[in-house]
């Protein structure tokens, strides 16, 4: 594997190098520590809103169209992300655009003028995204599950933030949040591909001198009180109904968050895991069917996600909660415990053969971990992993007071599920 070297300037912006021997591109990721979370009701969405910003203009790149050609002309791969705990801006080029990319991404972090009138039409265009989300039911149950979960913090709210909180947002908001939230201490900047570690430092520390001084910002803590199942449905006219049924677990410091990974994808990961398995091909009650697992700093859930003909959600569910009880009361076997282990090694590999997932991978642990923890060295504490620690956690996890099920769909009552929830 790849070796990554983390250096930190004296005005403690970090910096992460990866050299990628067998490629010809070079990306330049810009994370971030400020998301969803770090807002507040006022100025919900507000992160995700400022990245939009960055794209319009910049005091050398004076309207969109400039900043757009930049990578257009040198065939760039660009975009940036909003997560709830960081956001993200990148370029992705061929090896000899290096410094053009760095060039490019460090002016939109530090030179981005916001421009009044852009910020008028892009509350148009944040808002049109929202109703897109809401038009996607694949895509806006999972907004519902978080909604369900954490309900009214900045957990439980949309990273794009709601109609109301995005037309109230002012440049003025968008300046105050950016000097907060955009400073050296509080960003990483990560360059993987064909590149030369300690002259990518030198060019970094060259294009980055200007970065302004600043702590990190804090942000509160998610608070989960759950002590019994919970329901959450939205009416809608869809063709066929989806849900997110799962329960609360781990952040990203458990010790088990390894084994929980091991669990989702031996329930719902893999086309031969169990859920696909019982779910789509035994019953034939879906299309999709998956499991996944997400951990933060402060919260984390294990979720199943499907869309089922209205009439047989009841039956999905059942079936859902049969195979989540199995594996808090039998232990895996060996053969199958083994696939799972592959299958994440297998996914693993293949997903870091890119140098703007090398970036992500090893710049994301960085800044929400302060850690690096190499693939191998995973793929070292999977190996660990035994039947019995499977059995335990899956015990922990799979709890009546734990269980969520969100329902997005032409459903209208929740008591025809509350006797289901249950193990």
């Amino acid at each position: 594997m790849n070796k990554a070297k983390k250096t930190i300037f004296s005005n403690g912006l970090r910096v992460i190098t990866v050299p990628l021997a067998n490629s010809n591109a070079v990306t330049v990721l810009v994370l971030a520590g400020v998301g969803s979370k770090y807002e507040n009701k006022k100025i919900s969405g507000i992160s995700h809103f400022l990245e939009h910003m960055y794209f319009k203009g910049t005091k050398k790149r004076t309207n969109h169209k400039a900043v757009a050609e930049t990578m257009d002309k040198i065939g760039g791969a660009f975009n940036a992300f909003t997560g709830d705990e960081y956001t993200g801006y990148y370029a992705k080029v061929a090896s000899s655009c290096f410094e053009t990319a760095l060039e490019w991404v460090s002016d939109i972090f530090l030179n981005s003028t916001l421009p009044e009138k852009e910020i008028i039409k892009e509350k148009n265009v944040i808002i049109e995204e929202i109703n897109m989300i809401k038009d996607h039911p694949m895509g806006y149950i999972q907004e519902l599950w978080m909604e369900l979960l954490y309900g009214d913090q900045p957990a439980g709210w949309s990273i794009a933030g709601n109609k109301k909180s995005v037309l109230g947002i002012s440049r003025k908001d968008l300046i105050d949040y950016m000097k907060n939230g955009y400073s050296s201490q509080n960003t990483l900047v990560c360059i993987a591909g064909a590149i030369d570690g300690e002259m990518a430092e030198k060019r970094v520390k060259k294009h980055f001198s200007l970065i302004r001084k600043g702590k990190r910002p804090t942000k509160k803590t998610v608070v989960e009180n759950q002590k019994k199942p919970k329901i959450l449905i939205e009416k809608k006219e869809t063709d066929q109904t989806h849900l997110c049924l799962g329960v609360r677990s781990y952040g990203l410091f458990h010790r088990d968050k390894y084994v929980l990974n091991i669990i989702e994808t031996i329930l719902g990961k893999m086309m031969s895991s169990r859920l696909f398995i019982k779910i789509r091909e035994e019953l034939g009650l879906a299309y999709y069917i998956r499991t996944e697992v997400e951990a933060t700093t402060d919260s984390g859930f294990l979720v199943t996600k499907a869309g089922v003909d209205t009439k047989k959600v009841e039956r999905a569910v059942m079936a859902i909660i049969k195979e989540y009880k199995k594996i808090s009361e039998q232990k895996v076997s060996a053969s199958e415990l083994k696939k799972a282990k592959d299958n994440i090694k297998g996914r693993t590999t293949l997903s870091l053969e890119s140098s703007d997932s090398q970036a992500f991978f090893y710049g994301a642990q960085e800044l929400l971990e302060e850690k690096i923890t190499t693939p191998d060295k995973i793929f070292s504490l999977i190996d660990k992993i035994t039947p019995d620690d499977i059995l335990r956690v899956s015990k922990d996890i799979f709890k009546n007071k734990k269980l969520n099920l969100a329902i997005l769909g032409p459903i209208e009552k929740e008591k025809r599920f509350e006797n289901l929830l249950k193990f």
